[in-house]
């Protein structure tokens, strides 16, 4: 094990060491390792896509004291979390799709795996999931934030509209310029018609540079728009960090 995986596991029990990891579950990993490095404990982050908390309790893990908010569009899931953090007087959440839209929009549940869910339908491992259309208000973050809330941190995971997300955001992407963390993928961008050029284009319009999770960690070097179109042509990579400067030169400030 290399001393950057070390790093990451230090803490954990040898049998979790040990056990090889998924590619999303080292994602999740990475994520949280993100998190540690950019958020002091009164950081505000934004969680889109928050589906069950898994990233909430992360965030109020490093992040007690600040002010977040988090969107979901799926009844049941926003209802589960507004019932499960109700004491968190630190979160709030919506009922919300984010897009570049106001409005309401169709959205594809998938009732048999809730991850999968989105306002367009995707590609699914699973040719016979059980897909209900239910109607979802829509809105740009830019008009959901107060005029003065600064956010540190972003992380999205909405199953392919990410540049819908993202272009609702530039105002509060430029002007404060947060670490975002975002998954972007083949099998579900495209059928938003998303390219990576597209997204490369727009975070880098808003001061940005393009990393790997495992590159901006360490000491890799930002991602040129071929090197980021390659890993997304290929699948290799589907989750991507947004930031000024890379993770070795990130100063964690308490």
């Amino acid at each position: 094990m290399s001393n950057f995986f070390k790093k990451l596991f230090k803490g954990k029990k040898k049998k979790d060491q040990d056990r090889v990891l998924s590619k999303g579950e080292m994602y999740d990993v990475y994520t949280e390792q993100i998190i540690k490095k950019v958020c002091n404990s009164r950081s505000n982050c934004i969680d889109i896509g928050a589906h069950s908390g898994e990233i909430v309790d992360i965030i109020s893990e490093y992040a007690p004291k600040g002010i977040h908010y988090g969107f979901e569009p799926i009844p049941t899931m926003y209802n589960n979390l507004v019932a499960k953090y109700k004491k968190n007087k630190n979160w709030q959440f919506f009922d919300l799709a984010l897009s570049d839209q106001k409005g309401t929009t169709t959205f594809n549940y998938v009732v048999t795996h809730p991850a999968y869910s989105g306002i367009n339908k995707r590609s699914y491992p699973n040719e016979n999931e059980n897909i209900s259309l239910i109607e979802v208000k829509t809105e740009l973050l830019d008009n959901v934030l107060p005029a003065d809330y600064k956010v540190d941190l972003i992380k999205i995971d909405v199953e392919g509209g990410e540049m819908g997300v993202l272009k609702g955001a530039v105002e509060t992407i430029r002007k404060y310029k947060p670490v975002i963390v975002f998954e972007h993928g083949l099998g579900a961008a495209e059928f938003y018609g998303t390219t990576p050029e597209m997204v490369y284009e727009l975070l880098h319009n808003c001061g940005l540079k393009l990393y790997t999770l495992t590159g901006w960690l360490g000491e890799g070097n930002p991602l040129t728009l071929d090197e980021h179109k390659r890993l997304f042509d290929t699948n290799e990579e589907y989750y991507f960090v947004a930031a000024v400067n890379g993770g070795s030169n990130w100063a964690r400030k308490n």
